[in-house]
């Protein structure tokens, strides 16, 4: 009897526990992806967060621009001009960017074959590193052409680029779109509700199990902390007095995040793990060679600083 009752016990314990962690796992928002409609006319979150990071960065930038006491010798080596004139630049670095960046690093072989898929941006959306490789050419040839220096424009857009990032990790969270892989922690998510199951024709692709937000993780580290760390360099330890070491210190900062991230995100289906691992994936290689990219600018900076005051 001791015994039936200790089987009987421990089923129910199982029972309690599993109940407990279904009722910790929480509601995945049912937020509709279109912001705003007018007749055919569709607004969605997705591109509110790409006005809304480019506006709040380049009030941000202005602010840089205008506090001269940030800069080397007390003045900005361009002016609320240059960065209004940059909006458009920086715009198309962006978008065009990162939709090819997508479509080279993660669609490229649905895209060879179905050349028409390029613009469709339902079936994937954007790169950050093919958005990052795009706003670097514009802020090369937009330098040249207004002959400031470029190092200075590379560490103003890193300063306020996390402010992008921020917005667009929610852009993602409320389409219920690059969720984490499968777990049981108390803040995992089901990433279905009854938007994203009528944006996908019914079918709810993250499946029925609970998932990390990994897109808030993104967005807490890659947004808010990244940010706070470059506004210290920036404000308190006068880090735009060498140009280039804000740019560097963001590039390895977002890899380092990113890298982190995409232990807890469940990779692009087209691709899945690289190399045969069940760790490995492409956002992880793409991020490595950033951190040997931002190294180089933190080290070059400090040389020229060192030169300079020689």
């Amino acid at each position: 009897m001791a015994r039936c009752f200790r089987e009987h016990a421990a089923t129910g314990l199982t029972i309690l526990l599993t109940s407990a962690n279904l009722a910790a796992i929480l509601p995945f928002p049912d937020i509709d992806p279109v912001a705003v409609s007018l007749g055919p006319i569709s607004v969605h979150w997705y591109g509110l967060a790409y006005v809304a990071g480019i506006l709040l960065g380049w009030f941000y930038a202005r602010r840089l621009v205008d506090n001269g006491k940030l800069w080397l010798s007390d003045t900005a080596p361009m002016t609320r001009q240059h960065l209004d004139d940059f909006i458009l630049w920086v715009a198309f670095g962006i978008v065009l960017g990162g939709r090819i960046g997508y479509i080279l690093f993660y669609d490229l072989d649905p895209v060879l074959a179905n050349p028409i898929r390029a613009i469709e941006v339902w079936n994937g959306g954007m790169s950050f590193h093919g958005g990052l490789i795009g706003t670097t050419i514009a802020m090369i040839l937009f330098a040249r052409r207004n002959q400031i220096p470029a190092w200075s424009l590379f560490d103003i857009v890193a300063a306020v680029a996390p402010i992008g990032l921020f917005f667009g990790r929610i852009a993602n969270f409320i389409n219920g779109e690059l969720w984490g892989r499968v777990s049981d922690v108390p803040w995992a998510m089901v990433f279905c509700s009854p938007h994203v199951i009528a944006a996908h024709n019914g079918v709810c692709p993250a499946g029925p199990d609970p998932r990390h937000p990994s897109q808030l993780y993104e967005a807490g580290i890659e947004g808010i902390i990244l940010f706070l760390v470059l506004f210290i360099l920036t404000r308190w330890a006068l880090a735009l007095k060498k140009p280039g070491t804000v740019s560097g210190i963001f590039v390895i900062g977002y890899a380092f995040s990113r890298i982190f991230v995409e232990f807890f995100r469940q990779p692009d289906e087209q691709l899945g793990y690289l190399l045969g691992t069940n760790w490995l994936t492409m956002g992880m290689v793409l991020s490595l060679p950033m951190v040997a990219i931002g190294l180089w600018a933190v080290i070059r900076a400090r040389q020229a600083a060192a030169r300079q005051m020689a």
